[in-house]
Parts: structure tokens; sequence; C-alpha cells
């Protein structure tokens, strides 16, 4: 299918470059930057465009890829007739595509994506349409990108955005912690990359729960009080310790 591309960020070049590896063809890249739209349409081996009154009509399917507060401002520039027309984020309404007279849908990827990547990883994608044959399009070409692709309404999908953060973005940034802890500490922070990765390995193929360890999950008073005392002074790091130890063995995930 031939693609267009609006936005030059992480996502429009990871997806850019996903696209073209399946097949696909990128015939044009929208963006305000002039550089940074010559930039990505030379990688894709498409045309730039800055001007969003002079969009290609030959299009199959055309792809907002920008920040979320600014899809809505996109949309509103686009004077297509008859395209099918999807924005690219996990917390955004399908609804902001609907001033369109065009098809139109999202088709979120549920993964981090940084235009530096030197491989593109496993992307899952979330899709939806404003109706059953949009959906279906966009059904076929995305199972030509990705082997898992899930449907969900707006309100589905800002709840597993919502997941998706807690997962990644909130984890991250207890590895941040950890990584400051380690510096002021004189320790290699480099030592726990493996334990980070045989923990990710084992929820591939276990509930979460199940492989849950550590000295809450043991009830270990002791180590808990110590490893407390031993955070006095990074007063962030002990209260997000003590608060999620204790939903650790309580075991209430409801509370």
């Amino acid at each position: 299918m031939k693609i267009v591309i609006i936005g030059t960020g992480n996502v429009a070049t990871v997806l850019g470059k996903l696209i073209i590896s399946k097949g696909h063809q990128v015939i044009e890249v929208v963006g305000r930057n002039q550089k940074n739209t010559n930039a990505l349409a030379k990688i894709l081996n498409a045309t730039g465009n800055v001007n969003f009154e002079n969009i290609t009509e030959e299009g199959d399917i055309y792809m907002i890829a920008v920040v979320d507060t600014a899809i809505e401002i996109v949309a509103n520039k686009l004077f297509l007739k008859n395209k099918l027309i999807v924005h690219t984020a996990g917390s955004v309404s399908i609804n902001v595509l609907n001033t369109l007279e065009n098809r139109y849908g999202v088709l979120w990827p549920l993964q981090t994506l940084r235009k530096e990547m030197q491989a593109i990883p496993e992307i899952p994608f979330v899709i939806d349409a404003n109706n059953e044959a949009t959906y279906a399009t966009l059904l076929n070409f995305t199972k030509t990108i990705t082997d898992t692709v899930f449907r969900a309404n707006d309100a589905r999908r800002v709840k597993l955005h919502l997941a998706a953060v807690v997962v990644s973005n909130l984890t991250n940034h207890l590895y941040t912690l950890a990584d400051d802890y380690c510096q002021k500490e004189s320790l290699e922070f480099k030592l726990l990359v493996p334990l980070i990765e045989e923990t990710g390995k084992r929820i591939k193929s276990n509930a979460p729960s199940n492989v849950q360890t550590g000295p809450a999950a043991r009830k270990d008073e002791g180590t808990i009080n110590s490893h407390i005392s031993l955070l006095k002074g990074y007063p962030t790091l002990q209260k997000i310790y003590q608060l999620i130890s204790e939903s650790i063995k309580t075991g209430n995930l409801r509370k």
C-alpha cells in the first residue's frame, strides 16, 4: 500500500522503517520543519513536504504520527476526500478525526519507540475505526506489519495506555531511582541489568503475581526494615519502597 506519514519524530521514523521493510511504500513525509522532513523522507525514499495544502492524494493510508496535543490541529489542516486517515496515539480519542469527510481510525503501536533504534522490536498494534468496512481495511494492512493486532475502542484503549505507562514509564522511573542510589553509594547499576532481563523473561510465560519474589513476598520484616533504614537519605525511594512492599505483602490488588 502507499502510505503518507505526517510527522517526523520517533513514531513516524520507526513506523516508516517498519512499513517499508514489509513491502509497502511511503510516498510522502509531511512535517513542519524542512530539515527534519527531508531527512526522514530520504531515509524512507519518499518525497518531503512542509505544505499541508499540497499533500499528495495518491496515498492509501494517511498516518498522523505527531504529539498527542497536535493531532486534532493536524487533522483540521487536511483537506482530503475518501481517504483512510489514522492517528497513532494510545490516549487520544478516535473522535478527533470525525470532522474529516473520510474513513478514519487508530493505529497505535504498543511499544516504546526511538528513532535511534538500530533494530525494530516486536510491536503489537491496537486498532479501531469509524465503521466496519474501514476496520477491515485497517486490519488487513496491520496484519502485514505485525503478528499481534488487538481491537479496542476509546474506553478500552485509554485503560490499556494507562497499563502501558505503569509497566514502562513508571517502571523505568524505578530504574532511574535505583541508578541514582547506586551512583551515590558507589555501586554498579549495570550489575542489576541481568536481573531486570530475567524478570522480563519470566513474565512472558507466567502471570506476574506468580513470579513475585523478594522480602515483601516472603513477609521478611527484618530485611524490609533494614532496607527502609538504609534509604533514610533517599526519601522518595524510601516512600515508594514502603508503599510497594506493603502492597506486595497484603496482596490486595484492588485497594
